[in-house]
């Protein structure tokens, strides 16, 4: 839009100075030569009064002396016949002049100026000049550029002008548009300067108002979370009692271990709802799938499962809640699980890239024949079905992807997190 306007603005002055340019180059033109023909009769008229009254040795003197000094030497045919001054060809202009008429006529290369002057003794005298065209366009090279470099000039101001009215018109939206994009980058404290009743202003308005009705959702959503947290605590606080007075140790400290993390995944979304507006999160991913291999090695043992683990020995930020990269970490695995016979190894492969993690979780099983038990909800094993979603999910929050397909050589299926750099 700056470049649109900037130009519009270009453009409009160009427009007004070839208005200005184009009828006044003609005009310059028809100046100059007027002004050399008026010279030049101002020379032919200045020997009249003599014509009129002397002689003519005296008109021959008078004529050599005012051609001396004259920019447009003059002829004078005598009545007699006789060519005084410079030698000129008499022909129909001058004969026309003799019957005592006085004009301009062109001839190649020029123009002459002719009047039929009376003499002292009854017969008609013939003053002649003559301009060159060259004469008559003299010093208008030098007007033609001095029009062109004020054109310039003028063309130059009218381009800083136009930028500086595009700078005037636009510096309002932009800076509307910088706090619109501090409000979608998660600063909802961001608002804009509403300044005079223009469009824009309307516009900053409007957007003010939006940010305040996102405060107020967000707001409303913490509360809501709040809540639901305050409601969890009191049955996961009963469930807690309850386990404690289970008989079975081994049992006991099974479900203890799923109330803890029942207890964690709720914490997590309740410290997830108060994070503020724009402060992302972060997660060590290489801590959380070791964490996660460990914990669903145990059931790989009892069912005969071979786990292979490629895992690199330093710490992998990742832009994601670490219980939400749980939630889809578990997800992969318990795939496996769920959707292979006992006895059907896996591998889990973790390993950084330029914007984040790769993590990749291969089966040696069957694969998955149907692509519609992608979809949500969809699943061959009873499930829920929203194993994939979760995966999915995560991976598109932090900015990266989930892809499913056949494992190496066509064998198993294959499950990768693309998540992208936390920090």
């Amino acid at each position: 839009m700056r470049k649109r306007l900037t130009l519009l603005v270009t453009a409009t002055a160009v427009l007004v100075l070839l208005a200005f340019i184009v009828p006044l180059i003609p005009l310059l033109r028809s100046a100059s030569v007027d002004r050399t023909m008026n010279q030049a009769h101002d020379e032919a008229t200045s020997l009249i009064p003599t014509i009129v009254t002397a002689d003519k040795a005296t008109v021959t003197s008078a004529v050599a002396l005012s051609n001396r000094d004259s920019r447009f030497p003059v002829t004078v045919f005598w009545p007699d016949g006789e060519v005084i001054g410079i030698p000129a060809e008499e022909n129909d202009a001058v004969r026309l002049a003799a019957t005592g008429r006085s004009f301009s006529a062109d001839m190649p290369g020029g123009s002459e100026v002719l009047y039929g002057i009376g003499t002292h003794d009854g017969g008609t005298a013939v003053v002649r000049t003559f301009v060159e065209d060259a004469e008559m366009t003299e010093g208008l090279g030098r007007q033609y550029l001095l029009v062109g470099s004020a054109a310039v000039l003028l063309l130059f101001v009218g381009a800083a002008l136009a930028r500086w009215t595009t700078n005037r018109i636009l510096a309002p939206l932009q800076a509307v548009t910088d706090v619109s994009n501090r409000i979608a980058a998660g600063d909802t404290d961001a608002r804009a300067d509403i300044g005079d009743k223009t469009e824009v202003g309307d516009v900053a308005r409007a957007l003010n108002g939006l940010a305040d009705r996102v405060d107020d959702l967000l707001a409303a959503e913490r509360d809501r979370v709040a809540d639901i947290s305050h409601r969890l605590r009191t049955p996961l606080t009963v469930l807690k009692l309850e386990v404690e007075g289970m008989a079975d140790d081994r049992e006991r400290g099974e479900v203890e271990a799923a109330v803890a993390e029942l207890e964690e995944a709720v914490t997590g979304v309740v410290n997830d709802a108060r994070r503020p507006a724009g402060s992302g999160p972060v997660c060590d991913i290489t801590a959380l799938v070791r964490e996660r291999i460990a914990f669903w090695e145990v059931l790989a043992e009892e069912t005969g499962r071979r786990v292979g683990s490629f895992l690199p020995g330093e710490a992998i930020p990742v832009g994601v809640e670490e219980s939400e990269a749980r939630d889809a970490m578990d997800a992969a695995l318990g795939n496996v699980f769920a959707h292979t016979p006992d006895g059907t190894g896996f591998s889990v492969r973790l390993e950084r890239t330029a914007d984040g993690a790769l993590v990749t979780v291969v089966d040696e099983g069957p694969g998955i024949s149907d692509p519609s038990l992608l979809e949500r909800g969809r699943s061959a094993a009873g499930s829920s079905g929203l194993g994939i979603d979760i995966i999915r999910r995560t991976a598109v929050k932090s900015g990266g992807r989930a892809e499913f397909g056949p494992g190496p050589g066509g064998r198993g299926w294959a499950v990768s997190l693309h998540l992208s750099a936390g920090g």
